[in-house]
């Protein structure tokens, strides 16, 4: 059962008439345009003078460690916090400046300059991420400059560059990897470019069968992941008008994986971490995406530039997993009952209650940018129109399990009879920045518009049919204007101050019973240092909240009934630092050893007291910690580079994390310990183009805990060596 909106034909139209109109490719001058508007940096905005807090991951630092996992990727980055779930990082939890990570929901994450999360608006805690192994660089950033990065405008953004078109005639890669538990990797691209026509294909493959093992039955614990891209861009002549591309992208992908919210209780981790219980036999999660962006940028002249974007993202999702064990929901005696019957599989036939989250959903728009560069001015004038929605159809089946621990269907749900709802939303975001030089002095001032209309339709569980009229019909609409200023100051060639300040935001989804926005004010101020192989930034930040939401999702365990709904935890003050240094020690016999740190420091509490539904939260007390919040993380690596090979190790530290508002010693249910997690890294280069490496994750065999959900424990992945070939051409 589908509820999908499409956008009108005449958007459509008017995208791609503005792209392909004849007053536009009136043809181009003698430069060639460029992707640009798709990236945060570039050569209109140099990464060093950033007014905040800026990094990029480029594919030298990304070919390091060749990680599949995001959170593993951004460890190095201060700022940024993670917080592991299935030791694959198959669900990442991304944070940025005390904003919390439950699904990376309250920050932006772009792919090529297109917001990645399949609902931003409607639901914006969900279970697609970009498959970062594919990724070309990685861009983040934090503070007052990220207001042309919307909605989410407190923490920051992430934007990941995917595969651009090579510049020869034809260029590609060949990487292979093999490992523990089952795990393989097939990368492969290739492309060139033309004359006038350019066009790549990157295919990327990885798979595991998993580091746990399912008591009594066995079965796959592992995942299998494709993902798939095409671009093809057009260049205008060299004779022509105006410089123009257009590049039209696709993009497929699709994941099965078996995993599960089911963790373990405190005693079974202890004696058996990699174990999972025999009634989450039948968990597994089903993923498709589909991925349609139209890119087009025009030269007008030197300096003025167009660049428009059209997309559309569709998503759908069935995490089919059990969500009650005889008769108990998991966060309210489940985990328990599972533990106890297979300690004694004996007993008479348990029942267990599997549902299918089963939801999809659409994200569709387009998005233009207008630069207009000046003598002492940068221009910048955006605009974006946006729809999104989710689609949530779900049942529950119930099974048998039995005393050989095998789950046998008793009794099949019919679809839509245990959640039968869409929640939506139509966006207008405008916003104009202007970037002005005053010998050593840069001010950027901004500000940014938002209007947004939200609908939540709900059928109830008793009209799977979606029959006649709804049982709840809500509407919301709010608008936000969101100013920004930041300024720095360029001491000498090397030493460069910053500050800045913006007002934050976050928009109410349709589960918001209050329907109140998310806002904030954010302070920052700090030095950033560059000279030859050292390089350093330190920046100290402030958030002061009005009000902070809280999603509630089955990932931090909350009840089924509130899941998808959105809290208010009003007044919230996060302050703290961030620090990064990267230096390189050169010796005379062309010996480097590179060194890394980067540090962050994070004080987030409540500054009132009240009572609330959302589980991390309950009844709050004014000078409570923010749950999942680590004070101190540390990220530290060390290498020796030669001519014919290399060797990283980097080690990451994080302090005890507390999964429940409190205050003082950290109870010992809600209690993450304090971890520190080392990696390796060995290449050996067989020739320019050839390459053999060998990977070593959790080089000492941490047994840790990632996360707590309805109470019990999840642990990471184990000590996980393996080893590749690249062959690049």
């Amino acid at each position: 059962m589908s509820h999908r909106k499409t956008l009108s034909l005449s958007l459509l139209s008017t995208a791609l008439l503005t792209a392909l109109s004849p007053q536009i490719m009136a043809q181009e001058s003698d430069s060639q345009a460029t992707m640009e508007q798709i990236s945060i940096f570039g050569k209109q905005n140099p990464l060093n003078t950033v007014p905040g807090s800026a990094y990029k991951i480029n594919q030298a630092e990304l070919d390091t460690f060749k990680y599949t996992d995001i959170m593993r990727t951004l460890a190095s980055i201060p700022g940024v916090y993670i917080q592991e779930e299935d030791g694959y990082g198959l669900r990442p939890n991304i944070g940025m400046r005390g904003t919390g990570q439950n699904r990376s929901e309250k920050i932006s994450i772009m792919e090529d300059g297109v917001l990645a999360a399949p609902a931003p608006y409607a639901s914006p805690a969900a279970y697609y991420f970009p498959t970062p192994g594919r990724m070309q660089s990685i861009e983040i950033l934090k503070g007052s400059s990220t207001v042309k990065y919307g909605p989410r405008t407190t923490g920051g953004v992430i934007n990941m560059l995917s595969r651009q078109i090579p510049e020869e005639e034809l260029a590609g890669k060949l990487d292979v990897a093999a490992g523990q538990d089952g795990f393989g990797k097939l990368h492969a691209y290739a492309g060139g470019q033309g004359e006038r026509v350019g066009a790549v294909v990157d295919f990327y493959r990885y798979q595991a069968d998993g580091f746990k093992h399912i008591n009594g039955v066995g079965g796959d614990t592992g995942f299998e992941k494709n993902d798939a891209l095409a671009k093809v861009s057009i260049r205008s002549a060299d004779d022509a008008k105006y410089a123009q591309v257009l590049e039209f992208k696709l993009k497929y992908s699709d994941e099965v994986s078996n995993e599960t919210y089911m963790g373990l209780t405190d005693s079974d981790f202890e004696t058996t971490p990699y174990a999972r219980y025999s009634a989450s036999q039948k968990d597994v999660m089903n993923t498709e995406h589909k991925q349609l962006q139209i890119n087009h940028i025009i030269d007008f002249s030197n300096n003025l530039t167009l660049g428009t974007t059209a997309y559309y993202n569709d998503f759908a999702r069935n995490w089919y997993k059990a969500d009650q064990v005889d008769g108990l929901k998991l966060n309210k005696g489940g985990i328990e009952a599972a533990s106890a019957f297979d300690k004694n599989p004996s007993t008479a036939p348990m029942d267990v209650r599997v549902k299918a989250n089963n939801r999809s959903y659409i994200s569709q728009g387009i998005q233009t940018e207008l630069n207009w560069y000046l003598d002492s001015h940068d221009l910048a004038f955006g605009a974006r129109y946006h729809e999104d929605e989710m689609d949530r159809f779900q049942w529950a089946d119930h099974y048998n399990l039995d005393s050989n621990q095998v789950m046998t269907l008793t009794e099949s749900g019919i679809p839509g009879s245990d959640s039968n709802r869409v929640d939506s939303a139509k966006a207008l975001a405008l916003y104009v920045q202007d970037k002005i030089q005053l010998g050593d002095f840069n001010i950027t001032a901004g500000v940014r518009y938002e209007d947004v209309k939200t609908n939540r339709t709900d059928w109830g569980k008793e009209n799977p049919g979606r029959d006649g009229q709804p049982s709840k019909d809500i509407d919301n609409s709010f608008s936000a204007t969101l100013p920004s200023l930041s300024a720095t100051y360029q001491i000498n060639s090397e030493f460069l101050v910053l500050a800045g300040v913006q007002k934050g935001f976050a928009p109410a989804s349709p589960g918001n019973s209050d329907k109140k926005e998310e806002q904030s004010w954010n302070y920052e101020a700090g030095a950033r240092y560059n000279a030859g192989e050292l390089s350093s930034e330190a920046i100290f930040f402030y958030s002061d909240y009005s009000n902070m939401h809280g999603e509630c999702t089955a990932s931090i365990g909350c009840d089924d009934d509130n899941i998808g709904n959105q809290y208010n935890g009003g007044e919230v003050d996060v302050k703290g630092l961030e620090f990064s240094l990267d230096y390189s020690f050169n010796t005379q016999n062309d010996i480097s050893f590179p060194v890394k740190l980067a540090y962050t420091y994070t004080d987030a509490e409540f500054a009132n007291s009240f009572k609330s539904d959302f589980d991390p939260w309950g009844d709050v007390t004014k000078g409570d910690k923010l749950p999942y919040i680590a004070e101190n993380m540390l990220f530290a690596s060390a290498g020796v580079k030669v001519d014919s090979w290399e060797l990283t190790v980097a080690a990451r530290y994080s302090d005890d994390i507390r999964t429940k508002a409190g205050q003082g010693e950290i109870a010992q249910e809600d209690l993450i310990k304090a971890k520190t997690i080392v990696d390796l890294s060995a290449r050996y280069f067989i020739s320019e183009s050839q390459e053999l490496y060998l990977t070593a994750e959790n080089l000492f065999d941490e047994k840790y805990v990632t996360s707590k959900v309805h109470g019990s424990n999840f642990v990471g992945k184990p000590l996980t060596v393996s080893v590749g070939y690249t062959y690049t051409f």
